[in-house]
């Protein structure tokens, strides 16, 4: 496949006229050289046609859009009734049609605090998952809890937390087949540095649901915990005399944060000020959806406790937010609206959360070799079309 005279936007944020090419589900180098050699002669052209698409390829005409690796959402629970925790194969199937239609190609189930006999049952189900061209691909498993910190549970369920535990992640690691990418825990637990010191290089470590002061969470970013979980939401205040894991964060440029851009988790003025702490390369979009989305009003289920959804809301009996009602798509065209410039906000739903799991060869990109997955927008940020081979 040939996708002709879009604007292709590029990982360093800058969008370039160019063709893209596919070849056998992947992004594929431009035949023998510049595009603009195709022209060369009807000779030379013919050669390069007949390697690039093998007389069957189709040519799409982007003129007028722009075009964008799909979106790779790490931190999203469920959609359409349906929760990664449930363990259903079939569930997990109808989640990743939702977030296809939406521009989402690629995510990261996450699982919740729950015991260990329901989180395995989850973890080994993404080994039957099968991927089809209407389902984003798995990108990985992202575990949140159950090593976290009761005081900031949020709507986890504090029944099921417990200390870190390195023997309980590797047995759930090796029933997903090895596939997941983000832990979260809280530094301030009792043998958190250890479990970060001892899983260093087989998962990426975030800092979440905790009450840790600067002086932990920066021991937890030297220990090698680079990730942070839903920037601001279950975590200390950002504080002119503590800085708390904002702050510890903030100042490392090897951590990359998550944030939950739906309108309701974050104020705007705070979007804009974790843009301008961390930078365009260090923010990752989430939308941390759960299984109401796509759904009408009415009573869910989130981590073994009852969730109550009313318009993008999402919330526990007692009022506490409880994951979200949108998808990354909402999420980013909410980041444009608050004043993150276009190219910023792109990465920060491509390019960013693929190399957050270290997937930026795979997913996310137009890298030569990474899956082919293409979303075209027109000016308006409508998505005319979701290309995936």
């Amino acid at each position: 496949m040939r996708i002709k005279n879009g604007l292709v936007f590029e990982e360093n944020g800058t969008f370039v006229k160019r063709d893209l090419w596919i070849r056998n589900g992947r992004i594929a180098e431009t035949p023998k050289g510049k595009d603009a050699e195709l022209s060369a002669s009807m000779n030379s052209a013919a050669d390069l046609l007949s390697e690039a698409v093998n007389a069957e390829d189709q040519v799409i005409d982007a003129g007028g859009l722009m075009v964008v690796p799909g979106f790779v959402d790490v931190h999203t629970h469920g959609a359409m009734a349906h929760d990664f925790c449930d363990g259903s194969v079939e569930g997990l199937e109808l989640i990743a049609e939702h977030h296809k239609r939406h521009g989402i190609t690629a995510f990261c189930p996450t699982s919740m605090t729950l015991g260990e006999d329901r989180l395995a049952k989850a973890f080994a189900s993404v080994k039957d998952f099968t991927w089809t061209p209407n389902r984003a691909r798995i990108a990985g498993i992202n575990m949140e809890g159950p090593f976290i910190a009761k005081e900031k549970k949020g709507a986890q369920n504090e029944a099921y937390i417990k200390a870190p535990d390195v023997d309980m992640f590797r047995r759930l690691n090796e029933l997903s087949g090895g596939v997941v990418k983000l832990v979260t825990l809280a530094p301030e637990t009792e043998g958190a540095e250890d479990f970060i010191r001892e899983l260093e290089g087989e998962v990426e470590v975030s800092i979440g649901h905790t009450m840790a002061n600067y002086e932990t969470a920066r021991r937890a970013v030297l220990a090698g915990a680079h990730h942070i979980t839903h920037l601001y939401n279950a975590m200390p205040a950002f504080l002119h005399r503590n800085p708390g894991v904002v702050g510890a964060a903030a100042e490392n440029k090897d951590v990359m944060a998550e944030l939950i851009c739906d309108g309701l988790h974050v104020h705007p003025s705070m979007v804009r000020a974790a843009y301008k702490l961390f930078g365009e390369d260090r923010l990752i979009l989430i939308s941390d959806s759960v299984e109401a989305v796509g759904m009408d009003d009415g009573i869910y289920e989130l981590g073994a406790q009852k969730v109550f959804k009313e318009g993008t809301k999402v919330t526990l009996e007692d009022g506490t937010l409880a994951g979200s009602a949108s998808n990354l798509y909402d999420c980013f065209l909410k980041a444009v609206k608050f004043g993150i410039p276009l190219a910023s906000a792109l990465k920060m739903v491509t390019v960013n959360p693929a190399r957050s799991i270290h997937m930026e060869d795979k997913v996310g990109t137009f890298r030569t070799g990474a899956f082919a997955d293409v979303l075209l927008m027109n000016n308006q940020l409508e998505i005319v079309k979701i290309i995936s081979e």
